[in-house]
């Protein structure tokens, strides 16, 4: 993969073309970027777009290596444990049964059943696993409900909506008319669901940002700003990242 150099900061980076492009876009993760151009860019260019974006590229890498060290670390899925759930901190509750499947509950905090055969190694692994199918639904589930509520009689109503492990976008909408969400979502107070799902369903009719797609958006969502500024502000607080304890030697 070639190497962009900014000053003393080096990122991977990949060039991809598409037929379909009409412009240059970016994407951007902390150690990478990818840029996407129209089928028949120049090299000339490719080379202008990368040397104009050059500072908002290293930026925004910056921001997010910051934002990933501020996410949430998990040691073990065991009681006392804690992971974001719709906006809050949520506590964990383990207790063993007699039955063969992990069962994952909610009220007031999870309640996460364990088969009272596994041995704390393989519960950890069985329960995380579990438990984020048991949030991929929740946010489908309530993706679906959105849908239903705006679509239509106050925006383009999609004929379907996927639930993806996206690592760098929020939602995106396809040709096909469907919807593509991010499952770690459901980590956001469920106002901000409900605005990410708006969003991209007014992508349905406005395959821009231009002032005609806001102006959708804010029809069926007057104080959308305020739901997309809580999504930037606290995106490190959108997801887990599990951690092995370190044993001193």
């Amino acid at each position: 993969m070639p190497v962009f150099r900014i000053g003393e900061t080096e990122l991977d980076y990949s060039l991809r073309r598409s037929p379909t492009a009409k412009k240059a876009s970016l994407t951007v993760t902390p150690q990478s970027f990818e840029l996407l151009v129209p089928q028949d860019a120049t090299e000339s260019q490719i080379e202008a777009v990368l040397h104009r974006r050059r500072a908002w590229i290293l930026e925004t890498a910056r921001h997010m290596k910051t934002r990933a060290k501020a996410q949430v670390r998990v040691y073990g899925f065991v009681t006392g444990a804690k992971i974001p759930y719709r906006g809050r901190m949520t506590k964990l509750t383990i207790e063993p049964f007699d039955g063969s499947l992990v069962e994952v509950s909610y009220r007031s905090g999870f309640l996460i059943r364990k088969p009272a055969h596994l041995t704390p190694d393989s519960a950890d692994a069985v329960i995380e696993s579990a438990l984020r199918l048991w949030l991929k639904r929740r946010v489908r589930d309530d993706a679906r409900e959105f849908v239903r509520r705006h679509g239509e009689s106050q925006g383009p109503k999609p004929l379907g909506i996927q639930i993806k492990d996206q690592k760098h976008m929020w939602g995106s909408c396809g040709q096909d008319r469907q919807i593509n969400l991010n499952w770690h979502l459901i980590f956001a107070p469920k106002p901000v669901l409900e605005y990410a799902v708006v969003h991209e369903m007014c992508h349905l009719r406005y395959r821009n940002h231009d002032p005609e797609f806001w102006q959708l958006v804010g029809s069926i969502l007057p104080d959308w700003e305020t739901r997309k500024a809580w999504l930037d502000q606290n995106e490190h607080m959108l997801g887990w990242e599990k951690l092995e304890p370190h044993n001193a030697s």
